[in-house]
């Protein structure tokens, strides 16, 4: 029995080892990169929350802001005659009262 190999299906041979070759170089590649993308959805979506904490606490701050600055021109207004002492008073209350109600609210987001 005589087996006679040419040059062209040796190279046939080859280019078939080669592909298969490629093919499960390509399915690892993909497989991989559905594991980085899903990892990179959950530290999106993490940024998502974060942010989004970062903007409520900001706008808290913002109405905390403002009305610390409503209650010192209160007072200077105060100070100058044009308004009473009970009115800037009140307005110091309002501002404590709410910088009061949003410590309060931290700390039983902190404890649940």
């Amino acid at each position: 029995m005589t087996i006679t190999v040419t040059l062209k299906g040796a190279l046939l041979t080859v280019i078939a080892i080669l592909v298969i070759v490629l093919l499960v170089y390509l399915i690892v590649l993909l497989n991989n990169l559905i594991k980085t993308l899903k990892q990179a959805n959950l530290i999106l979506e993490d940024a998502k929350v974060v942010s989004s904490t970062a903007a409520d606490k900001a706008q808290q701050l913002d109405g905390i802001v403002s009305g610390i600055g409503n209650s010192v021109g209160t007072v200077v207004n105060s100070i100058k005659g044009n308004q009473s002492v009970v009115s800037a008073a009140s307005s110091v209350v309002n501002a404590a009262s709410s910088f009061a109600g949003i410590i309060k609210k931290d700390k039983r987001k902190k404890t649940k």
